[in-house]
């Protein structure tokens, strides 16, 4: 009988390269159609873009940086949560790490950079 949950480990999630640095794609949208759960190493300044569907929860767990969100570079740091809406643009700049969490589940092919400013 199949389980109504699901468990999904960090020690057994390979990292994989992203905009930003390394992502630990733990919880996906195979596992469920709600949400996907990332651990990120953010270490590489994010070409700046956006999603037309998808919303991302960023909780900072460590480190210290900066986001890039429209036209504002906004500081962040451990214990911050930031919400950012489909159509936002946005970009990771320093060296931090997350937990991101997107609904729907992450999709890279809504991941559409933007034209340098």
């Amino acid at each position: 009988m199949k389980q109504p949950y699901v468990i999904k480990r960090l020690s057994e999630t390979p990292p994989v390269k992203c905009p930003c640095g390394d992502a630990y794609r733990i919880m996906t949208g195979e596992d469920n159609d709600l949400v996907s759960i990332h651990r990120v190493n953010v270490h590489i300044d994010a070409q700046k873009h956006y999603h037309e569907k998808l919303t991302e929860y960023y909780i900072i767990l460590a480190g210290s940086g900066k986001l890039e969100l429209g036209d504002e570079l906004v500081d962040v740091e451990p214990g911050d949560v930031v919400m950012i809406p489909p159509l936002t643009r946005h970009a990771a700049r320093g060296e931090f790490e997350i937990i991101n969490v997107v609904c729907p589940p992450f999709d890279g092919e809504d991941e559409h950079p933007t034209a340098a400013e």
